[in-house]
């Protein structure tokens, strides 16, 4: 950040009276600038027992595979970003059910918040953010081409869980894949 969002003059990385961590402050209105981690949401939505993946159409990680997620918006819900996500990525109208997975991942400054979810009825397709779209039971995920570690910790845990007969809450922190 160079220039306040404020008044437009610039700003210094420092440490604010009364604060412990270096922020970005306006040298002019005085403004401090907070720069904190932006929340991932998503879901695991199931068919029958199969659950809906997406082949990512968009970079980072163009071509593997990943279930619908994306950035919250503001005045959203974290349940309704990731039933958006679902909409946008996958054309599919899920049910939102139960927290899965948190996910801290550090050195992108982002919390990834995955949900269990149903899938009505098998209608989906590909979207501007998707090559292809379809429904894959445990065995025939492409764990490989998976996009992100995060999406692979969720997607483990929620096949665990369903075979235990429960719904546990899991919790990490990843590391990004390296860009290829």
């Amino acid at each position: 950040m160079n220039f306040c969002n404020q008044c437009g003059k610039p700003v210094e990385f420092r440490v604010p009276p009364g604060d412990h961590l270096p922020r970005y402050v306006c040298s002019h209105c005085g403004t401090i600038h907070y720069l904190n981690p932006r929340i991932i949401a998503g879901c695991v939505p199931d068919h029958e027992g199969r659950v809906l993946l997406c082949r990512r159409a968009i970079e980072p990680r163009l071509g593997f595979w990943t279930f619908p997620a994306g950035f919250m918006e503001n005045r959203e819900t974290v349940q309704q970003a990731a039933a958006r996500e679902s909409l946008e990525e996958a054309q599919a109208h899920v049910q939102i059910g139960s927290l899965l997975a948190i996910v801290h991942v550090l050195e992108a400054n982002q919390v990834h918040m995955f949900f269990r979810a149903i899938l009505p009825r098998a209608e989906f397709g590909p979207s501007p953010e998707s090559l292809e779209v379809g429904l894959y039971a445990e065995s025939a995920i492409p764990w490989g081409d998976i996009a992100f570690p995060s999406i692979e910790f969720a997607l483990r845990h929620y096949f665990a869980d369903r075979a235990a007969g429960r719904e546990d809450h899991h919790f990490t922190t990843a590391e990004r894949r390296p860009r290829m």
